[in-house]
C-alpha cells in the first residue's frame, strides 16, 4: 500500500468529465463491494480488476469494502492501492452504520457516481444494502447510482421474509439509475421482474465480466519441472477444478469424473486450485465437509490435491498445469462465471456444462452480445447434473491429446472478448451517457 489519504484531501486524481445535467465535472466513481482484496472471493476479485482498470483510463476510483477482522476504526481509512483509493468500513455484514459511512464518503469524497457490486452473500445476506440505493437517492439527489448484479440469488434477510427477498433484489435497480447484468439470461429474468411489478427496466445495460486471472505464472516457469515437484507423474491426468465449492458447482460430479479415469486404468488426480471457502458465504463450508466426506466414502481422497490459497502467479501456474480444467456448473456454463473466464484465458482444455438455453431478446444500445460457448470449438459440453456424460468428456479429451490442442486455441481465442481494457470503456461510456 501506498500512503494514507482522508477523505478530504484535495491532491486526488484528475481525469476525463462526466455531465450531470450541470456544469461538467471530473468523474469519480465510488465502487462499493461486499468484499476486496486480501478477501478471496470472484466479487472481490472483479471489483479489484474494474477499479483499476477504470483507473487506468484517468478516472478517479475509489472503494467501499469491508474491514474483516479488525477493531472498530475511529474514522474510514482511505489508502492507495494501485491507483485506487480503497477505504475500508468496520462491519463486514453491512449493518445500518455501514449504510451511513457509504453515505458520509459519497458526500465527503465529491463521488459523481456510487456504483454497488452486488451478490447478496458478499453483503451477510441481510436488508441494509439492499436499501442502499434508495436512502442514497433521497439524501444525495445529484449521485449517480448504479447496481452490477453479480448475480440473482435472493439474501435470507430475516426469517420469514417470504416475497420481501425478490423484492429487495429489484429495489437495487428502482432506486438505480444503471442496472448493470453480466449475462444475458440475467438481464431477461431482471428486465421480466421488473415489468411484472410495474417498475421501470429501461435503466439495464449487459456488460459481462473479464477474468479476475492474468494468465501470468511466475517468471521462468516449466510446466514439466512444476508438474514433477508437485508430485504429478508425466503420464498423470490432471484434471483441475478452480474456484469455491458451493452447492451450484458440482463437486460430487468431479469426484466421479475422477473415479471414471481411475476406473480406467489411468493415473489420475483431481487438483483443487486456490482456496476451498470464501469469505463471505457460510454455506460452503457444508458443502465442503459433504465434498470430503464422499471422496473418503469412495476411496478418492488421497486423489484429490488441494493447493489452499495462492498467489495469482501460482494460480496461474497451476491452471497451466492441469491437463484438463472440469467445471461441472449445476446451472450451466455461464460468462457470470470468472472461473470459466479464467479457464478461456488461459487457453486450457475445458469441460463445463451445456449453458442454459440463451433467451429471445434483441440487445439495445448499452448491451454488450458475448459470442456462444461452441461445443467442441471452445470446450466440451456435458448436460449439468450428468455424472456419466461428464466421465466420458474427461476420458475422450485425456485419449485426444490433438482436441485438446485444439479446445485449447478457442478458449483463448473466445477470451479476447472478456478483457478488462473493453470493459472499462464500456463502463465509462455508459456513466457518460447515463449522467
Amino acid at each position: 500500500m501506498a500512503n494514507c489519504c482522508g477523505t478530504g484531501s484535495d491532491d486526488r486524481a484528475r481525469g476525463p468529465t462526466l455531465a450531470h445535467g450541470r456544469a461538467a465535472v471530473t468523474a469519480r466513481i465510488l465502487l462499493v463491494s461486499g468484499e476486496y482484496p486480501p478477501d478471496e472471493g470472484g466479487v472481490a476479485d472483479y471489483t479489484r480488476c474494474l477499479a483499476e482498470a477504470l483507473a487506468a483510463r484517468g478516472l478517479a476510483v475509489a472503494v467501499l469494502c469491508a474491514r474483516r477482522g479488525a477493531q472498530k476504526p475511529e474514522a474510514l481509512d482511505g489508502r492507495i492501492e494501485n491507483s485506487v483509493t480503497v477505504f475500508r468500513q468496520a462491519d463486514p455484514r453491512w449493518g445500518w452504520n455501514s449504510l451511513a459511512a457509504a453515505r458520509r464518503l459519497a458526500r465527503s469524497w465529491r463521488a459523481d457516481w456510487l456504483h454497488l457490486q452486488y451478490q447478496a452473500a458478499a453483503f451477510g445476506l441481510g436488508l441494509p444494502i439492499h436499501l442502499l440505493p434508495w436512502r442514497l437517492s433521497r439524501a444525495l439527489p445529484a449521485l449517480r447510482l448504479a447496481v452490477t448484479y453479480h448475480d440473482l440469488r435472493e439474501p435470507y434477510l430475516f426469517p420469514k421474509a417470504g416475497r420481501l427477498r425478490p423484492a429487495a433484489v429489484l429495489a437495487l435497480a428502482r432506486f438505480s439509475h444503471l442496472a448493470l447484468t453480466t449475462n444475458a439470461a440475467d438481464r431477461v429474468t431482471l428486465a421480466q421482474e421488473l415489468a411484472a411489478r410495474g417498475w421501470d427496466g429501461t435503466r439495464q445495460a449487459l456488460v459481462p465480466i473479464g477474468s479476475n486471472l492474468p494468465d501470468a505464472p511466475p517468471a521462468g516457469f516449466d510446466r514439466a519441472a512444476f508438474r514433477a515437484a508437485a508430485g504429478l507423474a508425466p503420464d498423470t491426468v490432471a484434471l483441475g477444478y478452480f474456484g469455491f465449492l458451493n452447492a451450484s458447482k458440482g463437486g460430487m460430479l468431479l469426484l466421479g469424473a475422477l473415479a471414471a479415469l481411475r476406473a480406467a486404468g489411468r493415473d489420475a488426480r483431481l487438483v483443487m486450485i486456490g482456496g476451498a471457502v470464501g469469505a463471505s458465504d457460510p454455506t460452503n463450508s457444508a458443502t465442503l465437509a459433504a465434498f470430503n466426506a464422499a471422496a473418503e466414502t469412495m476411496g478418492l481422497a488421497e486423489a484429490v490435491l488441494w493447493t489452499g490459497h495462492l498467489p495469482a502467479a501460482q494460480v496461474s501456474a497451476w491452471l497451466r498445469a492441469a491437463d484438463q480444467l472440469v467445471l461441472p456448473y449445476g446451472d450451466g456454463a455461464s460468462y457470470r462465471r470468472g472461473s470459466l473466464l479464467a479457464a478461456l484465458a488461459h487457453g486450457r482444455p475445458l469441460v463445463t456444462t451445456t449453458p442454459a438455453p440463451p433467451p429471445s431478446w434483441r440487445p439495445g444500445p448499452d448491451d454488450a452480445d458475448p459470442p456462444p460457448l461452441v461445443d467442441g470449438v471452445h470446450a466440451l459440453l456435458c448436460p449439468a447434473d450428468d455424472a456419466a456424460a461428464l466421465g466420458a468428456a474427461v476420458l475422450r479429451l485425456a485419449a485426444n491429446p490433438d482436441l485438446a490442442a485444439s479446445l485449447g486455441r478457442g478458449a483463448r481465442e473466445l477470451a479476447v472478448a472478456f478483457g478488462w481494457e473493453a470493459i472499462a470503456e464500456r463502463h465509462a461510456g455508459l456513466y457518460e451517457r447515463r449522467g
